[in-house]
């Protein structure tokens, strides 16, 4: 089995609806974006996926939520833009640009350097 990792920063600000606390007020953070896809099959060239374009499709993903005020946006309408949510959002995202042969194992969200939340589907 063959394992790929892309990783994106961005900036964007957010609040989370129903908590008590500091996170209550609107803040913001240098977000990370980690994706985590594997496969058993090779191409031609010996690759799984060309990085590049993991590394675009991801960009393109992230780049939506840079510089935004998260919450004004659709992704988060039902539900805070909370780390957790946002990981599994993006691995939903991930998984319909992906080819047959190559799956997603999960996608962390990193809100800080020492603060991540990480979604995988059950197997």
């Amino acid at each position: 089995m063959y394992v790929l990792t892309v990783k994106k920063r961005f900036s964007a600000a957010h609040l989370l609806n129903n908590y008590q606390g500091k996170c209550a007020n609107l803040h913001g953070h240098t977000w990370l974006v980690e994706i985590n896809v594997f496969g058993s099959e090779l191409d031609d060239k010996g690759m799984l996926l060309d990085f590049g374009y993991l590394k675009g499709q991801l960009e393109k993903l992230v780049g939506d939520y840079d510089h935004r005020y998260l919450n004004e946006l659709p992704d988060f309408h039902e539900v805070n833009p909370t780390a957790e949510n946002m990981a599994r959002i993006i691995f939903d995202k991930v998984k319909e640009f992906l080819p047959k042969h190559v799956s997603v194992d999960c996608v962390t969200v990193w809100e800080s350097p020492d603060a991540s939340a990480v979604y995988k589907e059950d197997k």
